[in-house]
């Protein structure tokens, strides 16, 4: 039983990725289901929605507010994502119109994206900190939504909202999905024990939640992609901005989490890994569309398979890892 749960949790991510990528190609090919496309594009748009909303109280259940502590790395993630997209957007609001312009906005967003909700799934998963993880979610979604606001009318000066209203268009994106969960949770926290604990059994599903979530995120990343109208050159240009953007802040994540003249610390580099590296995608699909170039949103959805395929080789290595170490501990 031990090791089909395992080999469930080793392809999971993979399989989501080629469900969300099948679904559409069905919708795609079946004429009948055309009538039924806006509801439908709601419906996986919400039931996103709903996924990261869930995740997150999963998490806040089992976080308590006085667990969620500064960290040296917080800060330098936060300098990193801020100074980057406010770099790239200097040098946006310079660049003409065409291909490399949108290039740039793709890696703009990319970096500016804030954490996904399931970062502290798979973080724990693979060993990390759960409550730096969700620490750095908060504080990074608080950014991204001062920031994103203030930044967006410079690089797409046409746009008709001002700046309050990008702001309420923004708080109002990221109020459901992250400070709700978070009041919801830590009211239960300390009003109702008994339901705490039966949420925090509950959490144990949170991995399974992700798998649906990211098959409705690869969904939508294959509606933007194949209603971009890109050609391929374009297409293969975004997929390098998509995979260096990821590789990027992965790598940056792992190398922040350790403390000069301290030894290296495994659980907190992969922790400021993953919270640096595994973005909403969801967010940035929307972003794109809304405020920004439609294009753009196609890199939110790569961004989507490349972080995913490379968290399933996390987890598949840290499974083999983890077999390598009971077998030895048996002998």
């Amino acid at each position: 039983m031990g090791k089909a749960v395992r080999m469930v949790q080793d392809w999971m991510l993979p399989g989501a990725i080629v469900l969300g990528i099948s679904l559409y190609l069905a919708y795609r090919f079946m004429p009948v289901l055309h009538p039924y496309g806006p509801a439908l594009h709601r419906l996986a748009s919400e039931g996103q929605r709903l996924v990261i909303a869930l995740l997150l109280f999963f998490q806040f259940v089992k976080v308590s507010p006085h667990d969620l502590r500064l960290k040296r790395w917080h800060l330098w993630a936060l300098l990193f994502q801020g100074l980057t997209f406010l770099g790239l957007a200097a040098v946006i609001v310079w660049t003409p119109e065409g291909e490399v312009r949108i290039l740039l906005e793709c890696a703009m967003l990319c970096l500016v994206c804030p954490t996904a909700s399931a970062a502290g799934v798979i973080t724990e998963k693979l060993g990390g900190n759960l409550a730096e993880t969700v620490t750095y979610l908060v504080l990074i979604n608080v950014a991204a939504t001062l920031l994103i606001p203030t930044v967006i009318p410079l690089v797409r000066p046409s746009a008709d909202l001002g700046f309050w209203q990008y702001v309420g268009h923004l708080a109002w994106k990221v109020f459901p999905v992250l400070v709700l969960p978070c009041l919801l949770a830590w009211i239960i926290r300390y009003t109702t024990h008994r339901l705490q604990r039966r949420m925090m059994r509950w959490s144990a599903h949170s991995f399974s939640i992700w798998g649906v979530g990211l098959t409705l995120a690869i969904l939508l990343a294959t509606r933007a992609l194949l209603h971009s109208g890109l050609g391929v050159s374009a297409i293969v240009c975004i997929v390098s901005v998509s995979v260096a953007a990821c590789a990027l802040q992965f790598l940056a994540g792992r190398r922040m989490g350790h403390t000069p003249g301290t030894a290296p610390d495994r659980a907190r580099s992969i922790t400021a890994g993953q919270a640096l590296g595994q973005k909403n995608t969801g967010f940035l699909i929307w972003l794109g569309y809304t405020y920004l170039t439609p294009v753009t949103a196609v890199a939110g959805g790569l961004y989507a398979i490349w972080q995913n395929l490379f968290n399933s080789w996390e987890l598949r290595r840290a499974g083999h890892q983890e077999s390598v170490e009971s077998f030895h501990n048996r002998l």
